[in-house]
């Protein structure tokens, strides 16, 4: 339907491609689009050439690299009156089904107020890159590791022992333990930007500040649409914005994030709300005239059965950009990844593989909304398969 009103709606112009949202019903209905294709070529260890990302360094939980990706997608926002309105977005990556992205209600209460409630599939409310993932919002073509990035960690399987974890040091593309589901599989990032979760969300506003607290199923690794754990997440994020430019933010989350089959197997009970992810993050944007520079960091704690202390894990990310001209920018970013120390038998280590990756590259717009991005991205961590890989990207976005 939408796809139909797209090339109905849309006006012919010298430019030949729409720039703007298709609106009907005397605006009541907007209709949107976006379209992003990365191809990438990295730079084998052994020195073969081009290959890919053979180290699953941009390997997301749907099981697709951020860096050879085809993204497709419509969103439509109706608007029933002042108070009501719902929102929907749908999308396709890499040719496959098309799936329900966004899908919530919003109900202003009072229409003179600045207060809204956020109902079905809805926005992230903690961090910040969680609603920059269109593709014409971030500054270069990867994601943040704390955003994208797989841990060992699984919903529905847990290690052992501490050696058994060691040993999947580097591995989170595909994890395997011997307590719950044993069949190998993707593990956790610290927060998914690849999935929305369902629940309910308020927020409010004012000139200076504004703040969000939601109530949904599923955790911050692992959203979901029906619960399969022990309880439902409590998350909230207060924005302040003390001058013009400078926006500075606090979130916390808490969430049981192990299935209910998993428990019944290890702790024999269904219902324990114990086992909890807990996370907290600052981040920080500022711009002015050419400059925009952002900074974020995540710290996020896993309670598993099997194992004492806590797990943790710190992400750290900087990027700035400078625009050089109208339409033309250079960016870049560094991230980190660490995690706590355990102890073996034989070692004693990280949980997981401490990262660091580095991406620089720029864009290009050829016209408003349709832009070409390049960049370089180096990943390096002490342990995996491949230690060590260089990337580089190419990506057309276009969107209205």
């Amino acid at each position: 339907m939408a796809a139909f009103a797209l090339a109905i709606g849309a006006p012919v112009t010298a430019q030949g491609l729409p720039t703007d949202p298709i609106t009907l019903a005397a605006g009541r209905v907007a209709l949107g689009g976006d379209l992003s294709v990365v191809a990438s070529c990295a730079h084998l260890p052994d020195g073969a050439g081009c290959g890919e990302d053979t180290g699953f360094f941009n390997y997301t939980d749907y099981k697709r690299s951020t860096v050879r990706l085809a993204r497709l997608a419509f969103s439509a926002s109706v608007r029933a009156n002042r108070q009501f309105s719902f929102l929907t977005e749908v999308r396709s990556e890499n040719g496959e089904r098309p799936e329900p992205y966004a899908l919530y209600a919003r109900i202003r209460p009072w229409p003179t107020h600045a207060f809204d409630l956020q109902v079905g599939r809805i926005p992230p409310t903690f961090g910040t890159f969680g609603r920059r993932t269109y593709a014409s919002d971030n500054l270069l073509i990867g994601y943040p590791l704390a955003y994208q990035y797989l841990t060992s960690l699984r919903p529905d399987a847990v290690p052992a022992d501490a050696d058994a974890l060691l040993r999947m040091r580097g591995r989170g593309w595909l994890s395997n333990f011997t307590l719950g589901n044993t069949t190998p599989a993707h593990g956790l990032p610290l927060v998914s930007a690849s999935r929305w979760d369902t629940g309910i969300q308020a927020h409010a506003a004012a000139s200076w500040a504004d703040a969000s607290v939601a109530v949904t199923n599923g955790s911050l690794g692992n959203p979901r649409v029906s619960d399969d754990n022990a309880g439902k997440q409590v998350a909230g994020r207060v924005s302040l914005r003390p001058t013009p430019g400078l926006a500075i933010g606090v979130s916390g989350a808490r969430a049981p994030y192990l299935t209910r089959d998993l428990l019944r197997a290890v702790v024999r009970e269904s219902h324990s709300n114990a086992f909890n992810q807990t996370a907290l993050g600052i981040d920080l944007e500022y711009s002015r005239d050419y400059y925009l520079l952002r900074a974020e960091t995540i710290v996020s704690h896993w309670q598993l059965p099997t194992l004492e202390p806590a797990l943790s894990a710190t992400s750290l990310m900087v990027e700035g950009r400078y625009k050089l001209r109208p339409g033309r920018y250079v960016a870049a970013r560094v991230d980190h990844l660490g995690f706590n120390e355990i102890v073996g038998t034989t070692r004693t280590a990280g949980w997981d593989a401490p990262l660091t990756r580095i991406e620089v590259g720029g864009g290009y717009r050829l016209q408003r909304n349709l832009e070409l991005k390049m960049s370089v991205q180096r990943n390096v961590r002490d342990d995996g398969r491949v230690p060590r890989l260089t990337i580089g990207s190419a990506q057309i976005v276009f969107w209205f």
